[in-house]
């Protein structure tokens, strides 16, 4: 099975290439230009694993929780990737990504979600999956989820944004942390990828982005770096 995956949730942007469990991927830190890296980066990556996208079995994709910007570029490429190949698509909740590349057991997944909030989830290990302990939430860190028990590990952006509020909160719970990990295609790829074995890829026309945040309005730039990615994906 080979499934392809992006990821633009953070400042990050990435793309993988999953093929019966060995993964090559790509990454940059983009800022704020996503729209303007993916597609170069998809091709090059096709490129050297000599693929074309058609070649695939599914596609998937950080659905979010994250910018808002980022989580609609990683949507409409996957449509409009999914669109043009005729191929299922898999949307992956980026806090779970962050536990499947923590390589621990039980964990406590917090992006910074501005505002003086965290998106925030837990998850315990279950064979070669997760099970959702906590799911997912926007809060203020001393808010976090309780959660029972010792052995948690900490990792995302939020707690380095707020470690003071998220240490107090599960103090004596933690076994230790990773502020610096962002969610990963390749992460996204092997969850994905246990999805796509059990039939459960959706239609391209059924991809959604995941917002835990309300908004009613696009801001100008958001508007811009959309159309950006759209008028790139009509000229991929």
């Amino acid at each position: 099975m080979k499934i392809f995956a992006l990821e633009t949730s953070t400042e990050y942007c990435s793309v993988a290439l999953w093929q019966d469990g060995a993964v090559t991927d790509r990454c940059e830190l983009a800022g704020q230009k996503h729209s303007e890296r993916l597609i170069s980066m998809i091709d090059a990556l096709l490129q050297d694993a000599g693929y074309r996208i058609q070649d695939m079995d599914g596609i998937a994709y950080g659905a979010g929780p994250g910018s808002f910007t980022g989580v609609r570029i990683a949507c409409g490429a996957t449509q409009g990737l999914a669109l043009g190949a005729n191929l299922p698509v898999s949307g992956i909740c980026t806090l779970q990504a962050l536990a499947q590349g923590s390589g621990q057991m039980r964990v406590i997944a917090a992006l910074d979600a501005r505002m003086g909030e965290i998106y925030c989830a837990a998850y315990e290990r279950a064979g070669e999956g997760w099970m959702t302990v906590y799911e997912p939430c926007l809060c203020k860190a001393e808010d976090a989820p309780a959660l029972t028990g010792e052995g948690w590990f900490g990792i995302g952006s939020g707690f380095a944004a707020y470690a003071e509020g998220l240490c107090s909160r599960y103090e004596g719970q933690l076994s230790g942390m990773d502020s610096t990990a962002v969610p990963q295609a390749s992460h996204i790829a092997a969850l994905a990828a246990v999805q796509f074995s059990i039939g459960a890829g959706m239609d391209a026309a059924q991809a959604q982005p995941f917002y835990l945040r309300d908004k009613v309005a696009l801001k100008t730039v958001e508007r811009e770096a959309l159309a950006r990615a759209q008028a790139l994906l009509l000229a991929s």
